[in-house]
This record gives C-alpha cells, sequence and structure tokens, in this order.
C-alpha cells in the first residue's frame, strides 16, 4: 500500500512539473510571436494574453510618459489593469471611440508596472487622464457611459490632432 502511493505521488509530481515547462514553453513562444512592447521578459499571464489584442497596442512605458511630461507634451493615457473586470469591460467600448475619433490614446498597464499607481494618484482602474503642458488636466474614473468619453476627447483632445498635424508637416 506504502508502494501504491508513493508511485501516485511521484506521479502528480512528474505531471505537475512537466504542466509547468509547457506552460511556460507556450507563455515563452507567445511573447517571442508577438512584439513586446513592455521591455521586460516577466510578464503577468494576464498581459501576455493581451498581447496580441488591437486594444491593448500603443502601449507607453513610465520612463517615457514622465519624459514626455517632463517636456511639457500634451498626452491622453489610459491606466488600466489587464486583471480588472471593470477594464475588461471598458476597453473594448473605449479604444474603437479613440480610434474613430482620432485621438493618440496611450496605454499604461499598472499590472507591469505598479509605481505609476503612485506616481500619477491612481485610485481605480480604469482611469482616463488627459495631460496638457506635461500637468494633469482632468481625468475620468471608472468604466462610464460612452457619451462621456465621447465629450471629453472632444474637449481635450480635438487640439492635439492639430498640433499633431503641425508637428509632422
Amino acid at each position: 500500500m506504502k508502494k501504491k502511493m508513493i508511485i501516485i505521488l511521484s506521479s502528480i509530481v512528474v505531471l505537475l512539473v512537466a504542466l509547468y515547462f509547457v506552460v511556460d514553453y507556450k507563455n515563452q513562444q507567445a511573447m517571442g510571436d508577438n512584439e513586446n512592447p513592455y521591455g521586460k521578459e516577466d510578464l503577468d499571464q494576464a498581459t501576455i494574453d493581451q498581447l496580441d489584442n488591437p486594444n491593448y497596442q500603443n502601449q507607453i512605458l513610465p520612463d517615457e510618459l514622465s519624459d514626455k511630461l517632463e517636456n511639457g507634451e500634451d498626452m491622453m493615457v489610459y491606466f488600466y489593469d489587464p486583471t480588472c473586470p471593470h477594464c475588461q469591460e471598458l476597453t473594448p467600448r473605449l479604444v474603437p471611440i479613440a480610434e474613430d475619433m482620432n485621438v493618440d490614446m496611450k496605454k499604461l498597464n499598472l499590472l507591469e508596472f505598479q509605481g505609476a499607481w503612485n506616481t500619477y494618484g491612481i485610485q481605480s482602474t480604469p482611469t482616463l487622464v488627459y495631460f496638457e503642458d506635461g500637468e494633469e488636466v482632468d481625468r475620468i474614473n471608472g468604466a462610464q457611459q460612452n457619451e462621456l468619453f465621447e465629450a471629453f476627447f472632444n474637449e481635450y483632445a480635438a487640439d492635439d490632432s492639430g498640433d499633431e498635424q503641425e508637428a509632422g508637416a
């Protein structure tokens, strides 16, 4: 009886170790097949799952955001967490609105960059923040109605589209 228990437990351990390596290999392949905009290799599984999702492109890293704000740039930044149910509900609504309105909305993944919570005073996700001349002007917290985001983009992003076109000319 004792011998059977040892065999069963050994089999379970071997299966768990094999499962770990299979999942790790799958994640490495997923990261290799997709561009990794995060600049680090130890990504959370929820982030890995979103690497090829078009709604989660246009990422900005905290250092890049900090540099742009120090240079006095205007920016629209969407702070989110891939594990947040409210973010999961809002992002597929918000990204098409931003795209339709030609808003360059950067996304910052708070799961991967936890320090940004304090740096930008984020109290909950999702949070959309508009920075003008490198300073925060306004924000929307939570998965609000589409009309609120459209009005927010109309108020703040309308000036950005002209600046970007002039800068590109």
